[in-house]
Parts: structure tokens; C-alpha cells; sequence
């Protein structure tokens, strides 16, 4: 039986990397959670040898399950009924999926039922099923949402949140507006405060939301009265349980068809601040969009692994002229750059993965305690490396996402263009990657 973990060596080998065990040791902070959760790992080799059968898990459910039901979502896509969107059918089973084999709330602590993995292996997970179907990954990896409502949240907000999302719920991040893309200084989306009623009231239109009927929502909203820029801006938290949203439009994309895009419009629409007024912008926004970011890596990664696949199996089955393509010089050497981008890729992305797990568990950590001089160097110094890769990551395997597909449609030919083949829609996914989450300073 087929599994995108165990078909695939390289993400093991990427398990053995030196920082590893600096990462483990840090996320579990010396393996504190023995006493009080069965499932937590009493030392190095045992967190290892958990993440393996996650990702085991994870890889059986993108083979068979996933994968299979991706074709009838790229053509059943989400409906709106009545303003809400509904999912395709087989995202259904896809998150009945997931949820049934715990594969939410993957880096939330194990206090709120999450399963406390560092981000590298998350992205492992992100790969995977992206390989599987990349609109479903957008589904799936927004759950790293709620590492911005842990990281800037309070206690009462982490409580009530988190452990919705490691049962399953959604989230998305409201962000861009009709007059607000790539500039979100430029968002007016209105947040009131209501005296009689001790919350937030949200008014406006958000477009191009990704899941935007999801069950909880990061929103940035205008919350300071006559400003015109990101320091009248602030995070707002939307549930949907409270009502006031209504999904006014579904985009009809190019790809990535299992994903809604939804323009949303918030009708007196009861919210909760995150953490402080005049911050949206300027320090939790640019937390979310790096994680986005690593998560478009991710999946960029998982969507030129699936090309390349996809290339090489045609060519080994593919004769023309007495002999399989694959044996042909221009075929192998096109296959030959696929898999270099591929494994450079990965690389690049399991890497800055690792900065970002050191330097985001040290800051946890010192949230309980004051850390060591020797503690805030290291945190500052993978910061550093992290702000520096994150963008690169998420930059070139997007470019490599889109190479890799058109190359998989010129070693298919002819059969490349026809929508039988699973090329053409791979080649339809990518394009989006390097346009979203990104200023237009990353769109190479």
C-alpha cells in the first residue's frame, strides 16, 4: 500500500539532522510531560521515534484517501448556499479524515490536546499532503493560525480556542480587502468597541479569504478612529459560532479548486481583541504571514515532489521509437533538474523550519522563566537566521513549484495538455504559490 512517508527516505533523513535533537530537547523542555501525559516521550530517541508514526499515519491518509479524492474536488470545488460555503464532498472525508487521526493542533502544547511537534516536522506533515492535493493543504495547514493566538493571545483566549482547533475546527486569517492586497496599511474593515455589550463589533468586506467560513478567524481590523495606517490597525478573534458573517462571493480560481477563496462581509459582527490595540500590523500580522510563508514552502515542496513523481512514473511507462523515454537524454536530464530543485528545496525548507523551532520554543520558554544569557543569544541568533530564510524558502520553492510543474506537462507531451492527466492540474495548483503571502518584492 502506497504512503508518502515511507515512499519517500529523504524526510526521514531529514529526522537525523544535528539540530534536531537541540530542538526536541527545547520543545519538550526536559521531557516534563512524562508524568502527566501518557503519549509524551520520555526522551530524544522516544519524541523521534513519535514523530515517525505520525508521520506514518499522516502518510497513509495523503496516499489513500487524499490523493484519491483530489480529482473529484478540483471538479466539484466549494459551494455557496444561502451565505455559506460548503466544502466539495470529498473535503469532507478529507477533514473527517485528519480529524480522526489526530492530525490537528500538531504544535499546540499537550495541556490543550495538541500533540506539541516542532515545526519542521509540521512542515514534513505540510509536504505530504500537499503532495496529495495542495488545495487541501490550505485547509489543513491553516491551522497554524492559533500558534499567533498562543504566542499573543491571553490565558482565558488560549483556553477557550486551542483546544477547538486540535479537535479539528478551522481557522483562516482575514487579512486583504477590495482596496487592501498586497498594501495592508490601506485595510479599513472597522472594529467599534461596544460599551453595553464589553466587546468588539466588526463592520466591513474582506476579500479573497482563504477558508474564509472557517470556524475561527484572525481578522485585522481598523480599530483606531481617523488613521489611515498600520498603526491604527489591530487582531481581532471572529468566531463563527457568534453569527455577523456572511460569505457574499466564492472565487472561481485557475487551481488549487478544493480551497475557498471567499469574499466575507462583517455585519456588527462580535469580536475579541488579541492581544494589544495598534499592534495588528506592525507585530502580529508579520508573526502569521511568516508562518503562511513557511507553509507555502511546504507546500511548494509537496506539489513539485508530486511533478516529479508524476514525470518519472510516465517516463518509465512512455516508449516511442523501441525505447522508454526515460532512457532518451533530454528526458533524463530534465528529469535529473526536477529532483535537484526537489531535494534543494526540501533542504531549504526543513532548515529554516529548524531556525524557527529553536528560536520559537526559546521564546516560549521565557515566557515562564527568565532565560540565561547564553539562551537569549541563541534565540536571537537563530531570529536572525529565521527572518532571513523564511522569505527565501517560501520565494524559491514557489519558482520551483512552478518549473517542475511545467516540466512534468513537457516529459508527459501531448498527454500533458489532456485533463485526464493529473500534470495539467498540478501545473493549474502552482501558480498561485508565488503570488500569495508575499509582497510584491517576493514575486519573482
Amino acid at each position: 500500500m502506497a504512503n508518502y512517508y515511507t515512499d519517500q527516505p529523504e524526510i526521514q533523513f531529514h529526522l537525523n539532522h544535528p539540530l534536531m535533537k537541540r530542538i526536541v530537547d527545547l520543545k519538550e523542555r526536559n521531557y516534563a510531560d512524562k508524568d502527566k501525559f501518557d503519549e509524551a516521550p520520555v526522551n530524544y530517541q522516544d519524541a523521534i521515534e513519535n514523530y515517525k508514526r505520525v508521520l506514518d499515519i499522516a502518510g497513509d491518509i495523503a496516499a489513500n484517501i487524499i490523493e484519491p479524492n483530489s480529482e473529484a474536488v478540483d471538479q466539484e470545488g466549494p459551494h455557496l448556499i444561502d451565505g455559506r460555503m460548503h466544502y466539495a464532498s470529498k473535503t469532507l472525508e478529507n477533514i473527517e479524515a485528519t480529524r480522526q487521526a489526530g492530525l490537528w493542533g500538531i504544535s499546540m502544547p499537550r495541556q490543550y490536546g495538541g500533540l506539541n511537534l516542532p515545526n519542521v516536522v509540521f512542515s514534513m506533515l505540510s509536504e505530504m499532503i500537499s503532495s496529495a492535493d495542495a488545495g487541501f493543504q490550505n485547509i489543513w495547514s491553516l491551522q497554524s493560525c492559533i500558534d499567533t493566538l498562543y504566542e499573543f493571545g491571553n490565558d482565558e483566549q488560549r483556553a477557550k480556542y486551542i483546544p477547538r482547533i486540535c479537535q479539528g475546527e478551522t481557522m483562516s486569517m482575514d487579512l486583504t480587502e477590495p482596496d487592501a492586497g498586497s498594501d495592508l496599511q490601506r485595510v479599513m474593515l472597522k472594529a467599534t468597541f461596544d460599551e453595553k455589550e464589553n466587546c468588539w463589533r466588526l463592520n466591513g468586506v474582506k476579500r479573497f479569504i482563504t477558508n474564509g467560513d472557517s470556524d475561527i478567524h484572525l481578522v485585522l481590523a481598523r480599530s483606531e478612529e481617523g488613521t489611515r495606517d498600520g498603526r491604527g490597525l489591530s487582531m481581532f478573534i471572529y468566531d463563527k459560532r457568534n453569527g455577523g458573517v456572511d460569505v457574499r462571493h466564492i472565487e472561481n480560481k485557475l487551481g488549487i479548486h478544493g480551497s475557498p477563496t471567499c469574499e466575507l462581509v462583517y455585519k456588527n459582527a462580535k469580536a475579541e481583541l488579541c492581544g494589544s490595540t495598534r499592534m495588528g500590523l506592525i507585530k502580529y500580522v508579520m508573526a502569521l504571514m511568516n508562518g503562511a510563508r513557511l507553509g507555502i514552502a511546504a507546500q511548494s515542496v509537496g506539489l513539485s515532489r508530486e511533478a516529479y513523481t508524476e514525470a518519472l512514473n510516465y517516463a518509465r511507462d512512455r516508449a516511442q521509437f523501441g525505447k522508454k523515454i526515460i532512457t532518451f537524454p533530454a528526458v533524463y536530464d530534465m528529469l535529473s533538474r526536477m529532483k535537484a530543485k526537489l531535494d534543494a528545496g526540501r533542504t531549504l525548507l526543513y532548515q529554516t523550519a529548524r531556525y524557527v523551532d529553536i528560536y520559537k520554543a526559546l521564546e516560549d520558554i521565557s515566557r515562564d522563566r527568565k532565560l540565561t544569557p547564553e539562551e537569549r543569544q541563541e534565540m536571537k541568533q537563530y531570529t536572525r537566521l529565521a527572518d532571513a530564510f523564511t522569505p527565501l524558502a517560501k520565494g524559491i520553492n514557489s519558482e520551483y513549484a512552478n518549473q517542475n510543474a511545467y516540466d512534468a506537462i513537457s516529459v508527459h507531451g501531448g498527454s500533458g495538455f489532456i485533463m485526464e492527466y493529473k500534470s495539467q492540474r498540478l501545473y493549474r495548483d502552482a501558480r498561485i504559490f508565488s503570488i500569495y503571502e508575499a509582497p510584491p518584492s517576493f514575486r519573482l
